[in-house]
């Protein structure tokens, strides 16, 4: 799935989001809303990913809702 159809369904994938990222609470949820460089950067605060680790993991999980 690309970043647009992310955006356009959000709160669908935002609950694959939750079961994939469990230190992801509500409020980053809601702040992240499609942004593909918000997601990132939640991802290293709440994990301490690096950001290519961040940005593969966020590419991942993307490709894997095909």
């Amino acid at each position: 799935m690309n970043w647009d159809q992310i955006d356009n369904n959000w709160i669908e994938v935002s609950d694959k989001i939750k079961l994939t990222w469990g230190k992801l609470d509500e409020d980053d949820i809601t702040a992240i809303a499609g942004q593909r460089d918000l997601f990132v950067r939640v991802l290293q605060e709440r994990y301490g990913y690096e950001k290519e680790i961040a940005e593969n993991a966020v590419d991942d999980f993307a490709n894997a809702l095909n």
